[in-house]
């Protein structure tokens, strides 16, 4: 078991682990998968704007929680975009 720590990778909670927040990695790939588009088309790497996430989410996972002897509170619970129970 992972120890109680908020990770970086939606992957982790899981495996065990006991809170993820992050952008949403699929979104972010299909950015770049427009971006290497456009290069593929002419575009100069350099005239392409930054693109900075824009979607985030958290991911709990309760078994862990109980297993740790935590209590995961009703509002961050409402606020996780996916909950493993």
């Amino acid at each position: 078991m992972h120890p109680p720590t908020i990770y970086p990778y939606r992957l982790t909670p899981s495996s065990s682990g006991l809170i993820a927040y992050s952008y949403d990695q699929v979104a972010q790939w299909q950015g770049g998968a427009s971006y290497v588009d456009r290069v593929l088309r002419g575009v100069k790497p350099a005239d392409l704007p930054l693109q900075a996430p824009t979607k985030y989410e958290m991911i709990i996972n309760l078994r862990t929680a109980k297993a740790l002897g935590l209590k995961v509170s009703a509002g961050l619970l409402a606020r996780a975009d996916e909950v493993i129970e």
